[in-house]
């Protein structure tokens, strides 16, 4: 045992040192950062000389109109007209506000373009507030008439359950899931079979059998490699948990969140619960068909190869979904989502589209275990008569002498 740990934690380290899976972990937050870094200098760029300035007749007119536009969009520095039609000449400021105050209240824009839908929208509303309490004080009403005009409409919302956000969630969370397991089962079968096929016919391993059984090494070298694609993973959703965090933060992308926040939390929601477990041990069935198919190879130099059976089988599945994301009650579905090789894509459609109960789902899972355990062994014990053989005979052939092997 303690030498299956030593082949494992040599094929891990191996592994997680080289710079291929640094960038392959690293590359989508990379490019989170680039998209949020050009995010936050458009944003800033967009905004520099785009503060306003106020002047008044009355400076408790100013200082109500900057209370209710905020500090942040206007320049409070600038208190004059002269001194903000220097501003706008040297393009400090986008453009300035006069506030004239008496029985009706005078607002007049000056700027190189028309003032900002929102800005003037806040600035209307503003002076018609204030024009209103003036007509009130000039009109002398009784209390019963300002009772009558103080009456406001009434408006009520009954919110009915959105199926259309759900659906748009379960569309987005289906493909994200299978890029995701497509990506990943791919990446690692082809890292396996090579890993595997490299070692073929070299008189390394009849040194390493000859210390070790030929089972024990085989499942160090499938641990390893599984060790990774945990690694990746943990590194996958502690990032993102920190990412939407701090998006959720970020000034910038709180008007998305306001508007789209309900359809992330689906999305992640249906991504981050069993579906991960699918996903992890479709990645674990199909490291070991591509090991399976690296040992089966003529020799090293066709290790490029080696994946190919892995590769295709997986390409078949995945393209083999598109059809049924829309109705994931199809007998067909229901069927490849018991089946080991496709249940990883099958069964997380299912239980996006909350067509499978607790019971399928278990099913489905124990079929996929025990198969993941049934090929291990097996293959495991036919390891060192496939893994040993250097010559150049057909598939069939180095499979029967393979299994032949003793």
């Amino acid at each position: 045992m303690k030498k299956m740990w030593i082949v494992t934690l040599t094929t891990y380290l191996r592994q997680v040192k080289s710079w291929s899976f640094v960038i392959l972990v690293l590359s989508p937050f990379i490019m989170l950062l680039v998209s949020f870094g050009v995010g936050f200098i458009s944003a800033n760029s967009a905004t520099d000389g785009n503060d306003i300035a106020v002047v008044a007749d009355q400076p408790a007119l100013r200082q109500a109109y900057i209370k209710v536009a905020g500090k942040d969009k206007v320049d409070t520095k600038l208190t004059t007209e002269a001194a903000a039609k220097h501003a706008l000449k040297a393009n400090d400021i986008s453009g300035y506000v006069t506030l004239s105050q008496g029985i009706q209240y005078r607002a007049v824009y000056h700027g190189k373009e028309a003032m900002s839908a929102s800005d003037k929208t806040q600035l209307t509303g503003f002076l018609s507030k204030l024009q209103t309490q003036n007509n009130v004080a000039q009109a002398k009403l009784t209390h019963r008439q300002l009772q009558q005009l103080s009456l406001q409409p009434t408006f009520k919302q009954v919110i009915q359950k959105r199926d259309g956000l759900v659906k748009t969630a379960r569309t987005v969370s289906f493909w994200i899931l299978v890029f995701m397991v497509y990506m990943i089962l791919t990446t690692y079968s082809s890292i396996t079979a090579q890993e595997i096929a490299s070692e073929k016919g070299t008189k390394v391993m009849e040194m390493v059998f000859s210390s070790t059984t030929a089972a024990k090494y085989f499942c160090g070298k499938i641990l390893g490699v599984l060790m990774v694609i945990g690694t990746q993973l943990l590194v996958y959703l502690i990032g993102g948990w920190i990412s939407l965090i701090a998006a959720k933060q970020m000034n910038m992308a709180k008007p998305f969140f306001d508007q789209y926040g309900s359809l992330v939390d689906q999305v992640v929601h249906n991504l981050v619960n069993v579906n991960l477990l699918f996903l992890f041990l479709g990645v674990i069935i199909y490291t070991i068909l591509a090991a399976f198919s690296g040992a089966l190879v003529s020799k090293a130099e066709d290790a490029s190869k080696a994946a190919y059976p892995a590769v295709y089988l997986s390409m078949i599945a995945f393209f083999a979904t598109f059809p049924f994301q829309n109705n994931a009650d199809a007998l067909v579905v229901k069927i490849m989502s018991y089946v080991p090789f496709f249940s990883s894509y099958f069964m997380p459609l299912r239980i996006i589209n909350q067509s499978a109960s607790l019971m399928e789902i278990s099913i489905s899972l124990g079929l996929l275990i025990l198969t993941i355990i049934g090929l291990t062994w097996y293959i495991s014990s036919i390891y060192k008569g496939l893994i040993l053989q250097a010559d150049e005979s057909h598939f069939w052939q180095r499979l029967r002498k393979g299994v032949a092997y003793k």
